[in-house]
């Protein structure tokens, strides 16, 4: 079932069809006599052609499942149980509500005495200095806390399974999604609000020797896993904005990690339709320059119509993957506009960034849409600037002369099921983009 135009059928001049992501009925039991209706998204698969995830096999989650592995879940213990039952039998669970992760609050995992303002004072710039990393006994309670949260706002999610959210408006408040080292994993129409570290961590000699707060949990984590389906999800902040965050020693008290983050020798992925909203740093394809071990040769990934709305940095930062990124739209605000990025350039990465929509404020460089890490050819061909056809590389070039990127990604993707023009891009992916709008 390819259903590209179910999203409100708006009309845009020439009629634009709006996308609804490309995928298939999966049909089980004998003689195929108890498929599921076409709205059960538990029940649908990868559409072939539709990004790397569809390649190798395709990705089909737990559309398989049995009756007794059909889970609804309306409480962050009861969703934890249900990715436990049956180890890596196909399974789909059906998220019903906003379920929370962390319903106690941050005070529940305080262990060893700590204390946040008696932390501030022992680690005090001025008292610690920055020439060496906190240590001490606010330090240890701080380790001691973060143990504790961690045990319980992780969930591992095992192979063969579908999450989906039920209707407009369900999802995980502050729990992270760790799809590690397992494969064929679908997550579709659900609101995830990012982890909120209770226990960053001050490093003194980060950010230059100027000191930085530093916080761990992403929401998602796709850690040396293959193939992944990630469609039709709203990621944010949520409640906890960054600009709602105290600073502490000149320094924002960073809270939130990533939204999404693949890394690890992950591979077959695709990300499409979702919603990422208000969030600092948001996705990495590989995480470390030192990979190369797990990292090259995979990491191959599909980023197509996803909206990034208020995302300073890192959609997507890529070191060593062949990532496809088309039909996405971008925009920053005037806050971001000094020090934001969108295409992170790294190691032994092979980008091909086409027919995008990219919207800036007034005033804010071009030129760093792309931030060169790495010496690594990419392609960018076919992307607009606030409605303007714009070469970024020469852009980036002219503007950044001391960065210079060169051309040429040395690869075409092959693994795409329509490309829409990139000037339609920013109406059909608002319309489109995010959970409640999924066929």
């Amino acid at each position: 079932m390819n259903a590209h135009a179910c999203h409100d059928h708006a009309t845009m001049k020439a009629a634009v069809l709006l996308g609804c992501t490309a995928l298939v009925l999966t049909v089980t039991g004998p003689a195929a006599q108890a498929a599921a209706p076409a709205r059960d998204l538990g029940r649908q698969t990868l559409a072939a052609g539709d990004g790397w995830a569809s390649d190798a096999g395709g990705t089909t989650g737990g559309s398989a499942a049995t009756a007794e592995h059909v889970y609804t879940v309306t409480t962050w213990a009861q969703f934890k149980a249900a990715l436990q039952d049956g180890g890596s039998a196909p399974k789909i669970i059906k998220v019903k509500g906003m379920i929370e992760a962390v319903s106690e609050g941050c005070e529940a995992f305080v262990a060893g005495g700590y204390d946040l303002q008696q932390y501030l004072k022992d680690y005090d710039p001025a008292v610690w200095g920055n020439d060496k990393l906190a240590s001490g006994p606010q330090e240890d309670a701080r380790v001691a806390s973060a143990a504790n949260q961690d045990g319980v706002i992780k969930a591992a999610v095992p192979s063969n399974t579908t999450i989906v959210g039920v209707g407009r408006n369900s999802g995980i408040l502050g729990g992270s999604l760790q799809i590690k080292a397992v494969s064929n994993v679908i997550l579709r129409n659900l609101t995830i609000e990012a982890p909120l570290d209770c226990f960053p961590m001050w490093d003194p000699t980060d950010d230059t020797g100027t000191g930085a707060w530093n916080s761990e949990y992403d929401a998602v984590v796709v850690y040396g896993t293959d193939h992944v389906w990630i469609d039709h999800n709203t990621l944010t902040d949520g409640r906890y904005p960054d600009s709602e965050r105290p600073s502490y020693f000149g320094k924002i008290f960073q809270q939130h990690d990533g939204l999404t983050d693949i890394v690890r020798g992950s591979n077959y992925v695709t990300m499409s339709w979702n919603s990422f909203k208000d969030h600092d740093k948001n996705m990495l394809i590989g995480n470390s320059d030192s990979t190369a071990s797990t990292d090259a040769g995979k990491l191959k990934v599909t980023m197509h119509h996803n909206k990034f709305d208020g995302i300073l940095q890192r959609s997507p930062r890529v070191r060593f993957g062949q990532v496809d990124v088309y039909n996405n739209s971008y925009v920053v605000t005037e806050e971001q506009k000094s020090d934001y990025y969108v295409f992170g350039v790294g190691i032994s990465s092979q980008l091909y960034a086409s027919d995008n929509a990219i919207s800036l404020p007034a005033g804010a460089s071009v030129g760093k849409v792309l931030k060169k890490w790495k010496e690594s050819p990419l392609t960018a061909v076919n992307n607009y600037v606030n409605g303007q056809l714009t070469d970024l590389i020469a852009v980036h070039n002219a503007e950044i002369p001391a960065e210079t990127l060169q051309s040429g990604a040395g690869w075409t993707p092959t693994l795409r099921t329509k490309v829409d023009s990139p000037r339609a891009v920013p109406y059909i992916v608002n319309r489109g983009a995010g959970a409640g709008k999924v066929c």
